[in-house]
């Protein structure tokens, strides 16, 4: 038996906020000498395509701090006006990279240098109409059987 500690990681989300807790999580495990494995199902599959556009959405985000104080005087049925998705979602991004934050193409790429597993849900994959063509090099495809085997194993298993 082998003493390599084991992180397990299911990502179902594709916001641009979610993307971002299982590269950061795998990457530091990685790091740390733990062997890693992320299943990217349903929504999480956005986050593995070449061709990124990732959105966040203040809207049902009670806890996402808004610019200008807007959360204590814009209504939250203003942040479902056209356009705001795209607006907070590219002043997230400026901000990110002002404060030096790496973007998800960036932890995508540190993933794969550190040998992180990551495998695309062949169901959600068909579901979704994808190509390989579509999703990056350097991944696996596989069903949750391929993961369940994996995460069985695990010292960590996270849910995000």
């Amino acid at each position: 038996m082998s003493d390599t500690k084991k992180l397990a990681i299911i990502a179902t989300k594709g916001s641009l906020d979610w993307a971002y807790p299982p590269f950061i999580l795998s990457t530091t495990a990685a790091a740390l000498g733990y062997e890693t494995h992320i299943f990217f199902t349903f929504y999480g599959l956005q986050v593995l395509k070449k061709d990124l556009n990732l959105q966040v959405t203040p809207l049902g985000n009670p806890g996402m701090p808004m610019p200008m104080g807007m959360d204590k005087w814009f209504p939250v049925i203003g942040t479902a006006l056209p356009g705001m998705q795209s607006m907070m979602s590219m002043m997230m991004k400026q901000k990110m990279r002002s404060k030096g934050v790496a973007s998800i193409e960036e932890l995508r790429d540190l993933a794969i240098e550190s040998e992180v597993q990551m495998t695309a849900c062949q169901m959600t994959v068909d579901l979704f109409d994808f190509q390989p063509s579509d999703l990056i090099d350097g991944i696996e495809y596989g069903g949750a059987a391929t993961f369940c085997e994996f995460a069985g194993e695990s010292d960590i298993c996270l849910y995000m």
